[in-house]
């Protein structure tokens, strides 16, 4: 068993694109639940539109990086309206079946056969990231095939630039969340998610303050989506729902109303994450499991992630980041 190779595998999480990515939908999604108590099950179909909206303005229409990652904004607002208007008047569990219903459906077009010359159908799409790669100002400083880095961390330049900008994105999107929510909006909206009759009592318009929320959270997950799709291929098969319950899973490790409590939430899942698959991968093939299969192994690390998880929601019911004030609404 190398010791040394399975936490440096885990190491690399720290800071990769995907844990940054999970970082900033989560992120959306406590904007979404933790500090206004919607119930966005559909987290997922933002972040496939960012995706989308970015690959298919880059290859279909050949449009610049500023003009694709717009796109990809765009069409995560015009799905948060969509998904909103006939639903936020209505009690919460009437968004969290309408947006988990979406965000099938929208995996579900992207995966037809009838739209594959845009969308590549099931194959997804690939070869968007060159005008992304000529912003790197890394090459001005080293080539494109150089290694760069220390211990665990070592890269060429294009892998540094993804998680330099995805992480730029995570930080400013924490600002912003952080900035929000010590304004007079942010209050608002905490006092909508304790009890929205209060406010409306108040004379404020619960409903334009609930799309707002939406409209916020979505346009993180659509960021979160390009953040994703940088270092591989856009494949509809990678945002299924369990791509939602990973975000909550992360959302609640850290603590659903904080803003930073995602942003550790992520990195802890998925270091976790990783060791665990090293771990469980390296046991079987020494013969310390003999009882389980290549398949059965892959899916027990999503069985001790569960229980580290739980663990936590047991004795941090609160999530690491969390507030004792905040828990009886996560509950």
């Amino acid at each position: 068993m190398d010791w040394i190779l399975l936490f440096s595998n885990a190491a690399q999480e720290i800071i990769s694109p995907t844990t940054a990515a999970y970082a900033l939908a989560a992120l959306g999604l406590a904007i979404h639940f933790g500090f206004t108590g919607l119930l966005n099950f559909g987290q997922a179909g933002f972040m496939m539109l960012g995706a989308y909206g970015f690959a298919i303005a880059t290859l279909t229409f050949g449009w610049p990086v500023w003009a694709a990652i717009l796109t990809g904004v765009v069409a995560s607002i015009v799905f948060a309206l969509i998904l909103g208007i006939p639903t936020l008047r209505l009690r919460a569990d009437y968004l969290a079946i309408v947006t988990i219903a979406a965000a099938e459906i929208v995996r579900l077009l992207f995966t037809t056969n009838t739209f594959e010359p845009v969308t590549g159908s099931a194959n997804g799409l690939q070869g968007y990231k060159g005008g992304f790669e000529a912003l790197n100002p890394l090459l001005l400083f080293f080539n494109e095939n150089d290694l760069i880095g220390f211990g665990p961390w070592v890269y060429n330049p294009y892998d540094w630039w993804v998680r330099i900008f995805g992480w730029s994105l995570v930080a400013l999107a924490a600002f912003i969340t952080w900035r929000l929510f010590k304004s007079p909006w942010g209050r608002v909206i905490k006092g909508i998610r304790e009890d929205e009759d209060a406010v409306r009592a108040l004379g404020k318009n619960v409903y334009f303050y609930k799309m707002q929320s939406l409209v916020i959270g979505g346009v993180f997950g659509a960021l979160a989506g390009m953040i994703f799709i940088l270092p591989r291929a856009v494949v509809p098969s990678n945002y299924q729902t369990s791509l939602t319950f990973f975000i909550y899973a992360i959302l609640l490790l850290g603590g659903a109303a904080t803003v930073f409590g995602p942003i550790i939430g992520s990195v802890i899942f998925w270091v976790l994450l990783s060791f665990f698959s090293g771990f469980i991968a390296r046991a079987v093939e020494v013969g310390w499991l003999p009882f389980l299969s290549n398949v059965q192994a892959g899916q027990l690390r999503f069985i001790l992630v569960g229980i580290a998880i739980m663990l936590i929601v047991i004795y941090r019911p609160q999530g690491i980041f969390g507030n004792k004030k905040e828990l009886a609404f996560v509950k």
